[in-house]
């Protein structure tokens, strides 16, 4: 518990700091490292499945997508950079595949190159692409704001789910994939994520002009406008970013039990691998981007 604690103390404000601070190509490099070993862990994984993965061939694929958002992300508009976004990153899960299975032509043994390749594929969509998508939102109008808030909802949300689960939790959410996950704790953490993305929200102004004058953000990343953003869509979306991201939880759970492992990795002591730190967040990511990409347009004035 206490190293939990402490991992988690030293590295919120980290995070935070980039998140609101950095530069976009900045981010996207320390989003491309976040994802690289989150990736290396999860190939890791699929060891236990029976796969031989292809590491390198891998790597280069995510690492040329962050490459790319990084080189965009210097001179493109928010609405450019995300149409560009969509197709490049539609044209690369169509190419995915056969790259990959491409690639597997050279294995000798037959049996282990489409579980190869679908791994790497998997390995992509999975994790590459909502890390991306993060860091494409951060690039759009309030992108830090709207980053700000998908953090500390699905920080919330976990806290309360996994205090609240031990102390009161009696119902198994599903036993079989994890055994300590209860439907009390999840309405804890739908509760929490409510509350915390309902004050954002309300206190919106207020917020965006602390983080201006403590220098933490440029006037374009926050929300100084007069208009309001209406309360029932901020609602509905923070309860399905919370879905989202108790799902995200259960399905990495559900990987490492087929692979017979508590955790991912060791590399945060107290919580394990990076796949067990950003589980939930690859789910809701794209759930925001969408909303705050396709939906919300980028050009309005709050």
């Amino acid at each position: 518990m206490l190293k939990r604690i402490a991992t988690a103390v030293v590295l919120i404000p980290i995070v935070m700091l980039l998140v609101l601070r950095a530069p976009v190509p900045v981010l996207a490099v320390v989003a491309a490292a976040v994802a690289l070993i989150t990736v290396q862990e999860f190939l890791k994984l699929t060891e236990s499945y029976g796969v031989q993965p292809m590491r390198l061939p891998t790597y280069i694929f995510v690492g040329l997508l962050f490459l790319l958002l990084a080189a965009n992300a210097a001179s493109d508009t928010p609405q450019l950079s995300a149409l560009k976004f969509v197709v490049e990153t539609g044209f690369a899960c169509a190419l995915a595949p056969f790259v990959f299975l491409t690639i597997t032509l050279r294995r000798t043994q037959m049996s282990g190159a489409y579980p190869a390749a679908a791994a790497s594929v998997f390995a992509f969509t999975y994790i590459a692409l909502p890390m991306a998508m993060l860091v494409q939102l951060r690039q759009q109008i309030a992108g830090a704001f709207w980053v700000l808030y998908l953090l500390l909802v699905v920080w919330a949300g976990d806290i309360f789910a996994y205090f609240v689960g031990r102390s009161l939790g009696r119902h198994l959410m599903a036993p079989h994939v994890s055994p300590k996950k209860t439907w009390e704790g999840a309405a804890a953490s739908v509760a929490a994520s409510l509350l915390v993305g309902s004050l954002l929200f309300t206190y919106a102004l207020p917020i965006s002009s602390f983080l201006l004058r403590m220098g933490l953000i440029e006037r374009r990343d926050g929300l100084f406008g007069l208009e309001k953003p209406e309360w029932l869509p901020i609602v509905l979306l923070t309860v399905a970013l919370n879905i989202a991201a108790q799902l995200g939880d259960l399905v990495e759970s559900l990987i490492k039990r087929g692979a017979g492992v508590k955790d991912s990795g060791t590399i945060l002591p107290g919580h394990g691998g990076m796949l067990d730190r950003i589980d939930a967040l690859l789910f809701a990511v794209p759930v925001l981007w969408f909303y705050a990409v396709a939906l919300f347009p980028p050009a309005r004035p709050w």
